[in-house]
């Protein structure tokens, strides 16, 4: 797309700028708050490093793309890749989240003992892994260099005009990428949070309540927040992606069809964009982000003395069990058992002395009993 009109470029400095910094702020509001060291963070940290790459290295090669730069075949076809690993990554982030937020609401009692820090760190490699495979496809062969030697591009030098359509084959951006890797998923996670809301409603509407220290309903809640927000990231993934891949189809399907160069602009700064809306949902909808950025900011940027920030333990604690129950039981049958003989024993001092002191003596002995005993 040559001669990309200035309002494009403006906007797509801004994204990159803003991109950057706001994910910035995120892996450093992790790495300084210590109850945000979740396993749901960390799949929340592999997404924001997807993003930055987005803002530093993506945005910058996609203005590159726009002023018509004659590169070589290959180079241009590394850049388009670096793309589709990034898009790939955030897609397979997301369906890690959700399946996190499935398992913390279906079995809460288990969730810690299933989903250990080290099998979240090995569900991130394995996401990376699949995008770098998925995004190098083309690099493989799956690529428009045969179509443009067809075509008469020369052999020997194979420089060309640098653009996206120029590179991708639309064969592989929508049976492989489009109907293989990026709806299915899009689809799980729909189903996936749907199950996750009627999971908790169910819980919230039974209203359970427990004699043990923590209510069930509390965690249920901070679980519907919580889910909530991350909904709300993964709608706005889906309404900032699926417009290309339309234009993709549309591209395939219906090669003779117009498409205005205009709605392409907004189709890539759409997804170029949705990089950067991630950390203002999360400043917004969760409290502990939103506390961890005003640190940050205070203190670094306005370099103002500010109070650690305290570990929220509440937040961290899984679903209730049975546990604090088999505590309360000791209490009830040591008097049962335990009395009977102490009482029998003081009589025999009073006998040879006064009689009402036995009347006052076994008021005091129940009540040393049960501070032995407890």
């Amino acid at each position: 797309m040559p001669g990309a009109p200035p309002f494009y470029i403006g906007m797509e400095v801004v994204i990159a700028v803003a991109s950057v910094i706001g994910n910035v702020m995120v892996v450093w509001a992790v790495k300084i708050n210590k109850s945000l060291r979740d396993n749901t963070f960390c799949f929340i940290v592999s997404l924001a490093l997807a993003d930055i790459a987005v803002g530093a290295l993506v945005i910058p090669l996609a203005l590159t793309i726009s002023i018509g730069l004659q590169t070589h075949f290959y180079s241009c076809l590394l850049v388009a890749c670096t793309v589709l690993v990034l898009t790939q990554s955030s897609i397979l982030a997301l369906l890690a989240i959700a399946i996190d937020r499935y398992l913390r609401v279906k079995i809460p009692t288990r969730y810690k003992q299933v989903v250990t820090p080290r099998r979240a760190g090995l569900a991130v490699v394995v996401c990376w892994t699949v995008a770098f495979i998925v995004g190098f496809t083309p690099m493989l062969g799956w690529n428009n260099l045969r179509r443009l030697q067809q075509d008469g591009l020369n052999s020997s030098n194979l420089i060309i005009t640098c653009q996206f359509e120029n590179v991708i084959s639309m064969d592989y951006m929508v049976y492989f990428n489009f109907f293989g890797w990026v709806l299915p998923p899009l689809l799980l996670m729909l189903v996936i949070y749907a199950e996750i809301f009627y999971m908790i409603h169910k819980q919230l509407n039974r209203k359970k309540f427990t004699t043990s220290h923590t209510d069930p309903n509390k965690y249920y809640d901070k679980e519907l927040n919580l889910a909530k927000s991350l909904a709300l990231v993964l709608f706005l993934f889906a309404v900032s992606w699926l417009p290309l891949h339309i234009i993709n189809c549309i591209t395939l399907f219906c090669p003779d069809c117009k498409k205005p160069i205009s709605v392409i602009y907004v189709a890539i700064l759409l997804t170029h964009g949705n990089s950067a809306v991630n950390p203002i949902i999360y400043a917004f909808r969760i409290k502990k982000f939103r506390t961890a950025f005003r640190k940050i900011w205070h203190q670094y940027f306005c370099c103002k003395d500010t109070p650690a920030l305290e570990i929220q333990p509440s937040d961290r604690k899984e679903m209730p069990n049975s546990e604090p129950l088999h505590a309360l039981p000791p209490k009830k049958e040591v008097p049962k058992s335990d009395p009977p003989p102490q009482l029998q024993s003081p009589p025999e001092q009073p006998q040879q002395n006064q009689r009402p002191e036995p009347l006052q003596k076994p008021k005091e002995h129940p009540a040393s009993l049960e501070q032995n005993t407890v």
